[in-house]
């Protein structure tokens, strides 16, 4: 696979000729073995029939492992995407020890509580659900920032040279995967979404769901760069223009969506 951007290249040849940093590789491992453990939930969750609220009880521990795979491998594609010198500095190891600890906190714990049949978010039954519910905010924020942090060392290494629309596109991505998903997931945190399993595969409602603003906020970090890689191929001196203006509607959209569930 490869990428245009800050430069031709492919995660094999990197990997291979040690272009990947220590750091780099740690994650990416990190990401496979997230996904890994998602597969192997789902064969679990072939032969146990219970459900919360309507669903599964492994549904949740999937999504939050699938989730932090993206996530992960995501992290190591847009840093050397934009600038590949950041992912050998101390800074990019901090931020993959944040990423890696808050998210495994995380997954952890919807796990351990979908093995006894118990719910993790909104579980305030006694002082310590309730403690590790607030627990798992301060991770989520935590999870975030990591992605704030990378777009602030991506800025700082921009150099004297004008960035390219693909650099723009991840500085941008990762800023609004902080901002747009740490808003959205307080309102989450506040609103439970309704019962039963909604629509499929991603088990939204129609209503009163703030998941799908939350979605948007949180997948900012792929879908932005994709787009910045995409009109920088497709209108070249226009690039620019027409990624503020994809940037605008992305967050119009959030906005719309966070909106339209709070009603």
């Amino acid at each position: 696979m490869q990428v245009s951007g800050a430069g031709q290249w492919s995660w094999w040849a990197y990997w291979e000729g040690n272009s990947l940093s220590l750091a780099s590789k740690c994650l990416m491992v990190y990401g496979s073995l997230m996904a890994l453990a998602c597969g192997l939930t789902y064969l679990l969750s072939l032969s146990d029939a219970r459900t919360l609220r309507e669903v599964g009880v492994w549904v949740k521990p999937m999504k939050f492992m699938a989730a932090t795979a993206l996530l992960a491998w995501t992290t190591v594609w847009v840093t050397h995407l934009a600038n590949a010198s950041i992912a050998q500095g101390q800074a990019y190891v901090g931020i993959c020890i944040l990423l890696a600890v808050t998210s495994f906190f995380e997954v952890a714990y919807i796990t351990y509580q979908a093995a006894l049949g118990a719910a993790s978010h909104y579980n305030t039954s006694d002082s310590w659900h309730a403690f590790m519910f607030g627990l798992m905010a301060i991770a989520a924020v935590g999870l975030t920032a990591s992605q704030g942090w990378l777009a602030w060392e991506v800025w700082k290494a921009r150099g004297t040279d004008p960035l390219t629309v693909t650099t723009w596109g991840v500085i941008i991505g990762l800023t609004l995967t902080f901002v747009l998903s740490t808003v959205s997931g307080f309102l989450l945190g506040g609103n439970q979404p309704p019962a039963g399993p909604g629509l499929p595969v991603v088990g939204w409602h129609l209503y009163k769901d703030i998941r799908p603003s939350h979605f948007l906020g949180v997948h900012a970090q792929q879908l932005i760069p994709l787009w910045a890689i995409l009109v920088d191929r497709a209108v070249g001196p226009y690039a620019k223009q027409v990624l503020a203006a994809g940037t605008g509607m992305y967050v119009i959209a959030w906005g719309l969506l966070t909106w339209a569930s709070l009603k």
